[in-house]
């Protein structure tokens, strides 16, 4: 090997660990949360499939906004991560990224959203600011109310809004659907992050953070996520009404509502253990089939 190779091998390692640890930091994995129901979304407004131009940049658009959410949440909870058992492994925490590295990774992907947002059209670029506000601004929520859970299920929700003013060229048409799927979409998220915030209620209450579980006790916010869950499977059946979607999607939005009864089923006050399949695996396939199921509804038209 070469002097320049011999150099250039840890420099190729060191990226590529650096870019490992960058899509940890903002659980890239969990983009199939929202993306296919801003797809769903998308092909709703678009009437079929979208201009390749538009989907690239619909999907490009969705990634950066997401991870800039992450990052930043990331930043900000770092001190709090810190004294958490479950979370001081974090890289902030560990140092094995910077907070400075994580700063600027957090401004590039939110220049990268409103440049998308720019290309896409004028109403989405003019949207852009006050979508940014909720998706940064939900990581403070947690410090004045318990209601923090609905701040991270509406910065997931709007991705139904923006793909529709992406697909329709604004916005136009039928707003009751990407409403509809929107509202879905933010107390799906909002009752599976009570969820998963009964993990930490002790820490919330050591901490004096604001969450449901942290407030009403592990029984009384599960009580609150399974709510929130009947109310959000009512909501994407509303949207097969509005929208004229048939049984390839109602089919898959029953099949989601029995994913949703186990999720609530293996999790109970006293037994939290598994959690984290409710959580990552079971909604993430919720996500996939519902979306996945409405696009090809639409298709087959």
């Amino acid at each position: 090997m070469t002097a320049a190779g011999a150099a250039g091998a840890p420099a190729t390692a060191g990226a590529t660990g650096r870019l490992r640890r960058t899509l940890e930091m903002i659980r890239f994995s969990h983009s199939v949360f929202a993306l296919p129901f801003a797809l769903l979304a998308l092909v709703l407004a678009a009437g079929g499939w979208p201009s390749a131009r538009v989907l690239v940049l619909v999907v490009v658009a969705m990634v950066a906004a997401r991870s800039a959410a992450m990052a930043f949440n990331r930043i900000v909870d770092r001190d709090v991560d810190a004294r958490n058992p479950r979370t001081a492994g974090r890289h902030l925490v560990a140092g094995t990224l910077s907070v400075g590295y994580a700063k600027v990774f957090t401004v590039l992907c939110v220049a990268v959203f409103v440049g998308c947002a720019a290309l896409l059209n004028r109403t989405a670029l003019l949207l852009s600011p006050a979508v940014l506000v909720v998706l940064l601004g939900y990581s403070y929520l947690k410090r004045f109310s318990a209601a923090a859970h609905f701040g991270v299920g509406l910065a997931l929700g709007l991705s139904p809004l923006g793909a529709w003013v992406a697909g329709a060229g604004g916005l136009v048409g039928d707003l009751r659907v990407p409403l509809a799927l929107g509202l879905a979409v933010l107390l799906w998220v909002a009752g599976f992050d009570v969820i998963y915030a009964c993990q930490d209620a002790e820490v919330d209450r050591r901490e004096g953070l604001h969450s449901i579980p942290a407030r009403l006790g592990i029984p009384g916010a599960l009580r609150v996520a399974l709510a929130c869950h009947v109310v959000c499977i009512a909501a994407f059946v509303a949207v097969a009404w509005l929208a004229g979607l048939r049984w390839p999607y109602l089919g898959a939005v029953g099949v989601a509502a029995a994913l949703l009864a186990y999720e609530h089923a293996i999790v109970s006050p006293t037994d939290l253990t598994r959690v984290n399949v409710a959580f990552f695996n079971v909604n993430g396939i919720v996500a996939l089939l519902v979306g996945a199921a409405g696009i090809a509804d639409v298709l087959a038209r």
